[in-house]
């Protein structure tokens, strides 16, 4: 009976001229393709997320599904140590070792494993990240959304095998069709993920992560509609006093979010000692008792932000639900639980805002449009100052209200949380907090991002020919003949060495008797040689060179079991010139 070829690894092969061209970075069509792509996949896994948690809080709580207030007091202590034992259990059993996920192991991968992510990850992450925020944990969604979208275009691009250039490209397209998803704000993404991933602006990076973050932000909208998320009336200053409380608020936001970094720092050092799962049950007893005693910082907690955006609240009650909302997430977040930090952010920012306006309102005149106001500006300078993104976090702001009145005040209060943050406290983004509790860093550098952005295959000379040792005259002379730059001379039946074409012609000229030549005597610079993948980037090109001490690569790939194609031939200087010039 007649046996079909998998139609995968067809598929796979048809792809090669592909492959080459999106290892050029300036690739603009194709890369602005796998862009749009990867926004309409990520986005549609957002979208399967949202209709999971919010149709499983809709299923089991009362009234509406954030009003986990209504549960009696001993479910809601309760709920969320259920939820972290199932978590416990899950990761027990199929974690390997990964336990750092959202923003923080995206920035991991991108830095250390070129964009490549596992389905294993991803499925943790949904799984785990619905069951803490149905369970109640004091989690956000937007940093699950990021890893899911930006896991979503790794996989994708691992699947075809596209160059790790591109993969990496796509890794970025989901981190920003995450955020454009999780609240209708795409130019958010777009700046969220070029200033938190530190990606090199240029219009072959940009224009693919804009497509992603519209196409991400389309899917959610045809389901969840483009409502703002929160509703603000419109603000005009009428006066510098109204400037008062925004500095005010400035350094409160930067001083909590300092708070914020620090508690989750203090709790993720003090607990590496204590198994994952041990952890994750500490962290359920802590979200329990938060719970019983600030029913409103259960859950991602929207209900509560939308309150602190339409009415004033009582500072007392505000105090309480600020310290009870920072003990819950740092608790949460750093004892492992896969939920966000951005979400509870953007809650504590609410309520410093508005505890801004009572403190101010004892000086100045402040009405209720503008103790409102204030809340918003909170929002947006707790994310920028705890996050370090301060254009993000405005842009976000901006998009969450469809007020453009934030801007001028909302620059000046995010830049100095994030100031007060940094400069004053010596505080770090959440994200590189997280990394470095676990162990790890992340360093941007200009010189290493140029040469992520481009494959081996844009840079590899193709114009060589490949040769065992020995070779009679007539041989030499047909090489000769094609004009090779380079020849690849085998030894033991494997590339061992670079040698010049030109110096085949040399020696040809002068032992004008030899009938016979051996490519290792004959005088020539001889490089030795390492192998590379096609998939590779210049920068892992350049880290093999070091590594085995090589003077040159060739560039191959497997297109059968035991069967190597090679592509190409690369040198340290065609590697340097890629960001020379």
């Amino acid at each position: 009976m007649p046996t079909t070829k998998p139609r995968l690894p067809r598929l796979r092969l048809s792809l090669e001229p592909l492959r080459l061209r999106l290892s050029r970075p300036d690739a603009l069509l194709w890369h602005a393709a796998i862009g749009l792509i990867t926004g309409l996949i990520a986005g549609s896994v957002i979208v399967a997320f949202r209709l999971v948690v919010e149709g499983s809080q809709a299923a089991m709580l009362p009234e509406h599904g954030e009003n986990y207030e209504a549960l009696p007091v001993l479910g809601r202590l309760l709920l969320p140590i259920l939820g972290a034992l199932i978590i416990g259990l899950l990761f027990l059993r199929f974690a390997k070792g990964i336990f750092v996920l959202g923003v923080a192991r995206v920035m991991e991968r991108m830095e250390y494993h070129q964009g490549h992510m596992t389905w294993r990850g991803f499925m943790l992450q949904f799984l785990g990240a619905a069951i803490a925020i149905i369970s109640g944990h004091s989690v956000g969604r937007e940093g699950p959304h990021v890893y899911l979208g930006a896991a979503s275009g790794s996989l994708l691009g691992q699947v075809l095998t596209l160059p790790n250039n591109s993969i990496r490209t796509m890794a970025a397209c989901g981190t920003a069709a995450g955020i454009a998803a999780s609240f209708n704000t795409p130019l958010a993404g777009v700046i969220f993920a070029l200033e938190v991933l530190a990606l090199q602006y240029s219009i072959s990076a940009f224009v693919p992560i804009i497509l992603a973050a519209v196409s991400a932000n389309a899917v959610s909208v045809a389901v969840f509609g483009s409502s703002p998320a929160f509703q603000v009336p419109p603000f005009v200053m009428t006066s510098l006093a109204d400037l008062l409380p925004v500095l005010l608020l400035g350094l409160l936001a930067g001083a909590v979010s300092a708070a914020y970094v620090q508690s989750l720092q203090t709790i993720a050092s003090l607990s590496k000692g204590i198994s994952f799962f041990w952890r994750v049950c500490i962290a359920g007893v802590a979200a329990g008792i938060a719970g019983v005693l600030a029913p409103e910082v259960m859950g991602l907690g929207y209900d509560t932000q939308r309150s602190l955006l339409l009415e004033q609240l009582p500072w007392t009650f505000l105090l309480i639900l600020l310290g009870a909302k920072l003990f819950a997430t740092s608790t949460s977040v750093g004892l492992g639980i896969p939920g966000g930090t951005i979400g509870p952010a953007l809650f504590m920012g609410a309520i410093v805002g508005s505890l801004t306006s009572t403190i101010a309102g004892h000086f100045i005149e402040i009405d209720a449009t503008h103790a409102r106001f204030y809340a918003l500006l909170g929002m947006g300078a707790m994310m920028g100052a705890s996050l370090q993104a301060p254009l993000a976090a405005l842009t976000a702001v901006v998009e969450l209200s469809h007020s453009p009145g934030v801007i001028m005040p909302g620059m000046l209060t995010i830049i100095l949380a994030a100031m007060t943050c940094r400069q004053g406290f010596g505080k770090d983004s959440l994200f590189l907090t997280m990394l470095r509790a676990n162990g790890l860093d992340y360093r941007a550098n200009p010189i290493i991002e140029a040469l992520r952005r481009s494959g081996v295959g844009s840079a590899m000379n193709t114009n060589f020919v490949r040769q065992q040792p020995v070779l009679t005259r007539e041989k030499a002379e047909q090489i000769i003949n094609a004009s090779p730059d380079w020849v690849i001379v085998d030894k033991n039946d494997a590339p061992a060495y670079l040698i010049p074409g030109i110096a085949i012609a040399t020696y040809l000229s002068q032992a004008k008797e030899a009938e016979e030549i051996d490519l290792l005597d004959i005088p020539a610079d001889r490089l030795e040689l390492a192998s590379v993948h096609l998939q590779a980037t210049l920068q892992e090109a350049l880290d093999i060179l070091k590594s085995k001490g090589a003077d040159a690569l060739y560039v191959q790939r497997p297109i059968a079991p035991g069967i190597n194609h090679i592509y190409g031939v690369l040198t340290r200087g065609r590697i340097e010139s890629a960001y020379r010039y």
